[in-house]
C-alpha cells in the first residue's frame, strides 16, 4: 500500500475539532493501516499555511500524497466520504471488480 501524506486545518481545540481528529485517526487505523502521515495544523496558530493552501473552511483534509491533490472540507465522521475524498473508496470498488 502506498504511503499517504495527510494534513487536517483546523481552527483551535473545540470539541467539534477534536470529534474531527478523532474520527479521522480512526478511519486512517481502520483503512490505512499504518500508511499514512498526519499533520494537524491549526489555522489560529499558524494562519500563514492555511493562507499559502488556500484553506477557506475548517475542518479541511487535505491529501497530498499519493496524488492527486484531494480535500474534504466539514464533517470527517462519514466514513464513506472521506474514502471518497481521499479517492480511495474508487480504488477498493475497482480493485474488487478486478478480483472477481
Amino acid at each position: 500500500m502506498k504511503q499517504f501524506v495527510l494534513k487536517l486545518y483546523i481552527a483551535g481545540r473545540t470539541p467539534r475539532t477534536e470529534q474531527a481528529i478523532s474520527s479521522l485517526k480512526e478511519i486512517c487505523e481502520k483503512d490505512l493501516a499504518s500508511a499514512y502521515d498526519l499533520a494537524v495544523i491549526d489555522v489560529l496558530e499558524r494562519p500563514q499555511l492555511a493562507e499559502n493552501e488556500k484553506i477557506l473552511a475548517t475542518p479541511t483534509l487535505v491529501k497530498e500524497l499519493p496524488p492527486p491533490l484531494r480535500r474534504v472540507v466539514g464533517d470527517l465522521s462519514n466514513r464513506e466520504r472521506v474514502l471518497v475524498g481521499l479517492d480511495l473508496a474508487v480504488r477498493e470498488a475497482l480493485e474488487e471488480g478486478k478480483k472477481r
